[in-house]
């Protein structure tokens, strides 16, 4: 990649943040590299969380509740698609956005990642029946063996849905569509993006959250193509966030959320309008460490993002507080996200050969491990095809046993 500055404040920034970078403890003779214990893989929350009307024009979408045993008390929650019980397929229109991105006259090109997404588990159909490799108890590279027995010739997306509800081989399924749309560009300014480089010699943009939360969640609105009934994706390349306005508070690496664009309607008759989307990154491997978090590569944030929107697309599905030992940044937190607990942790998945030139690499796909509803709301498993190591019997996330810790073999503990 170019380094080339195109402006002099640029280079005067990139220097103070050299300064600052040494004064925080980076190596001094890298003083932009930073250490894996600084680069903390997380997500958040974009737009503000909807309740959809009854007549809003959104995503389709089913509304479902379950008791939870343990508290006592019944929680409702909305997902993507067609209700499980009745047994449908639903296919979902997705716009894919490429977004470049220009920091510090560095280009990280959105468009350059785009056909390989396309050619990724999200939008082509595959063998889930089992892998060659999945994360260990620590986060890193292990043995692979049995997945999802039965998830055969589907996307990754519904065989996720599909074994969640214990729904494989049903007509059941939760389809994605995409349509690339012309790429948007974005020159961050200098006072809001810096080059961050990891211990495993891959650079990337880290941009102010802050910044560019905005920037994305305007584009729901400007860009007029973008529907209602239709997933909106904004995709990044080699790209993270930082809190705080600290660039050392890194790293997020995607979000979903859904934006109220009730007055861009064409034709909608006053009705109200609610945009699902999802941003996430591109992750180069090595961008975090291979021994703590080895899955945390390529397509990981996008699927972490994209189960979320389907499990809670308009971001307000809530349960009984829950805390992961191996996601400790969220805390303990009440949000339905399958994804947060389990983040960093995976598994192989099909043939990629984007990218493939660093000593990272091992040429496939990297989906995450999502948790499931039963995880959260203390009930026996859905799917009870798998018989767990631990007490219960059944699944809790897609992984099922090839998730080796202790807390995802047994539904959720309190905190």
């Amino acid at each position: 990649m170019s380094r080339t500055r195109r402006v002099s404040v640029a280079a005067f920034a990139a220097a103070i943040c050299a300064l600052v970078f040494t004064s925080l403890g980076a190596a001094a003779d890298s003083p932009n590299q930073v250490a894996d214990s600084d680069l903390q893989p997380t997500s958040t929350k974009f737009g503000h969380p909807q309740t959809p009307h009854a007549e809003a024009r959104t995503i389709q979408h089913w509304a479902g509740e379950t008791t939870n045993p343990v508290d006592g008390a019944t929680y409702s929650y909305s997902m993507v698609g067609a209700n499980p019980a009745t047994v449908s397929a639903a296919t979902i229109d997705v716009d894919i956005v490429p977004i470049n991105v220009t920091v510090a006259g560095t280009a990280f090109n959105g468009s350059d990642v785009v056909p390989t997404v396309l050619a990724s588990p999200l939008f082509q159909k595959g063998d889930y029946s089992s892998t060659s490799a999945a994360s260990t108890a620590t986060g890193g590279r292990g043995a692979g063996g049995e997945l999802s027995a039965g998830n055969v010739d589907v996307q990754l997306l519904d065989a996720t849905m599909r074994s969640q509800f214990n729904k494989i081989g049903t007509g059941y399924h939760l389809f994605l569509s995409a349509t690339v749309r012309r790429p948007v560009t974005i020159e961050v300014p200098a006072e809001f993006g810096v080059l961050m480089t990891s211990r495993g010699g891959t650079t990337f943009a880290d941009i102010d959250q802050t910044w560019f939360q905005p920037q994305v969640e305007g584009l729901t609105a400007s860009l007029h193509y973008l529907q209602p009934h239709r997933l909106a994706l904004f995709l990044t390349n080699d790209v993270m966030l930082y809190g705080n306005h600290n660039p050392m508070a890194c790293c997020v690496f995607g979000a979903h959320g859904t934006t109220d664009t009730t007055a861009e309607g064409n034709g909608s008759e006053g009705r109200q309008g609610l945009q699902t989307f999802v941003w996430a990154s591109w992750i180069k491997a090595g961008t975090f460490s291979p021994t703590k978090s080895w899955a945390k590569q390529d397509i990981s944030g996008l699927s972490h993002e994209i189960a979320e929107w389907a499990a809670d697309p308009f971001a307000n599905n809530t349960v009984q507080p829950w805390y992961s030992p191996v996601a400790m940044q969220y805390g303990c937190n009440n949000m339905l996200e399958i994804g947060d607990p389990l983040v960093g942790f995976g598994f192989t998945q099909g043939s990629n050969s984007f990218d493939q030139t660093n000593p990272y690499t091992d040429g496939a796909f990297h989906p995450q491990d999502e948790v499931f509803l039963p995880w959260f709301m203390r009930t026996s498993p859905n799917d009870v095809s798998q018989p767990t190591q631990g007490a219960a019997t059944g699944r809790y996330t897609f992984m099922g046993n090839l998730n080796r810790v202790s807390a995802f073999q047994q539904a959720a503990g309190g905190c």
